[in-house]
């Protein structure tokens, strides 16, 4: 709800309800591939961040994995919360047997630049792919990542 409020565009649109927001985590967490990684970031006041790890659903992408939803509430922010999940995620995704993550983020916001800075290759830019929570169109960047298959299991 946090990151709807201050404007992102992280699928939903203002206003976002508590229930809302509850019933898609459900919903979430209920039609999860077994395989899916969800993290979350805790401080003394509660969770302060998140993010996960999707199987693609093909039969012939059983190496691949959509990342989605990294959200830091605006009270942790700048504190390398991000950062951490990210590292902490593609190191699970590579323990798991992934060798190939994918992900979008808006165009210009802070979190281009993370994944820019932790190794991601940009792929290009779609125009106005989806909508800020006020209705605005927003143009996406499409990342993706190449793992090691070093220390990758076969799972």
């Amino acid at each position: 709800m946090d990151a709807v409020d201050s404007g992102a565009s992280v699928s939903f649109m203002s206003p976002l309800s508590v229930d809302e927001a509850r019933e898609w985590w459900r919903k979430t967490a209920d039609r999860a591939d077994p395989r899916a990684i969800i993290l979350v970031a805790r401080d003394d006041s509660g969770i302060v961040g998140s993010v996960s790890m999707h199987p693609a659903w093909p039969p012939n992408q059983p190496h691949r994995a959509d990342i989605a939803k990294l959200l830091v509430h605006r009270r942790a922010q700048r504190r390398g919360i991000a950062r951490a999940l990210m590292e902490e995620i593609e190191r699970r995704a590579q323990a798991a047997g992934f060798t190939l993550l994918v992900l979008d983020t808006v165009r210009g916001d802070p979190a281009e630049q993370l994944y820019m800075t932790a190794g991601w290759q940009r792929v290009g830019v779609i125009p106005d792919y989806a909508l800020y929570p006020d209705g605005r169109p927003c143009d996406t960047v499409i990342f993706y990542k190449k793992l090691s298959t070093e220390t990758a299991s076969t799972g």
